[in-house]
């Protein structure tokens, strides 16, 4: 891809999260092009309806959760406690809200259905770890923990020290 042609890319999706965080996902592409700086046609150069530019948005969200929880994973003096707690910490800068009401409607798109489900195993396998580890509560299956996770950190407004997260995270951890 031409180095303009990325860079326009690029605005677009810089663009794109702006406008959805502030209007949700079913504001207007025109807004999403003024707000880039360019023109309505140059966006759909790039993504051909609004479906596919929020694809985008959710694989490269869940591509990011991925690429940082396998790297923070791989840190031999970290327990899986606080690999958990930074992968979660991670989660709520990225727009996890908008991906996850994507996937409740995701219908044919595989990429994005596979992305959620790597990144839930590696969610249960740091619970399981972190379990293991006498750090997580014994009590909460695995599986339950990715779904009181995602309640905590895949909503509009998630931040790291917001109370949801601290009291889901002082709840987790064993005592």
């Amino acid at each position: 891809m031409r180095a303009d042609a990325q860079r326009n890319r690029e605005l677009i999706v810089a663009a794109a999260l702006e406008v959805f965080t502030e209007c949700g996902a079913d504001a207007s592409m025109d807004r999403v092009a003024r707000t880039a700086g360019l023109s309505v046609g140059a966006l759909y150069r790039h993504f051909p309806d609004r479906r596919a530019l929020l694809e985008h948005i959710a694989t490269d969200a869940l591509s990011d959760l991925l690429a940082f929880g396998r790297a923070a994973s791989a840190e031999q003096s970290a327990t899986r406690w606080e690999v958990l707690v930074r992968l979660v910490a991670h989660c709520t800068v990225l727009p996890l809200a908008m991906t996850k009401s994507l996937l409740g409607d995701i219908g044919a798109h595989v990429r994005l259905a596979a992305l959620a489900a790597e990144s839930d195993a590696l969610f249960e396998e740091l619970a399981r770890g972190a379990q293991q580890e006498g750090d997580l509560r014994g009590d909460v299956a695995p599986r339950a923990v990715i779904g009181v996770l995602n309640t905590a950190v895949c909503r509009p407004g998630a931040r790291v020290d917001d109370p949801l997260v601290t009291v889901v995270l002082d709840g987790l951890k064993a005592r």
